[in-house]
């Protein structure tokens, strides 16, 4: 495709103010209405049907993947916006804060009826961005 159909076929010709994008309150959708991670698809483990659109829960947390974020109450409530959007497989790991992302889940989530919650080790967190390998078991 040139440069000159793909313009015209994104709308865009030259001189033309290219249009704002409406919010989703202007196009008279709500905040809470029919969106759903399962129209992503879906896979199963087991007897559990996991919609592909999951959850990656490395960002809840502060600065660096370092301690708490910013403002603990938005976190939750994103959490606990999950499940009203169908997602049902969130990813997580212990070097998530360190441990803060787990943590949240878990006051936000619990009982975690209907989800599924994937956790990683075997990384050390000795600060924030700092990521070491850590392989050994501890019993």
């Amino acid at each position: 495709m040139s440069v000159a159909t793909t313009s015209a076929y994104l709308g865009q010709r030259r001189g033309a103010v290219p249009s704002r994008t409406r919010t989703h309150e202007e196009t008279g959708g709500s905040r809470h209405d029919s969106a759903n991670a399962s129209a992503a698809g879906q896979f199963k483990i087991g007897e559990s049907t996991i919609n592909r659109l999951g959850y990656g829960a490395m960002r809840i947390t502060g600065d660096g993947i370092w301690g708490p974020p910013p403002v603990v109450r938005r976190a939750l409530a994103t959490l606990r916006r999950l499940p009203e959007l169908g997602v049902n497989f969130i990813d997580t790991a212990d070097s998530y804060g360190p441990d803060v992302s787990e943590e949240l889940i878990r006051e936000a989530l619990h009982p975690y009826d209907g989800l599924v919650i994937a956790t990683k080790a075997g990384l050390t967190r000795p600060g924030p961005g700092q990521w070491e390998p850590n392989g050994h078991r501890t019993i």
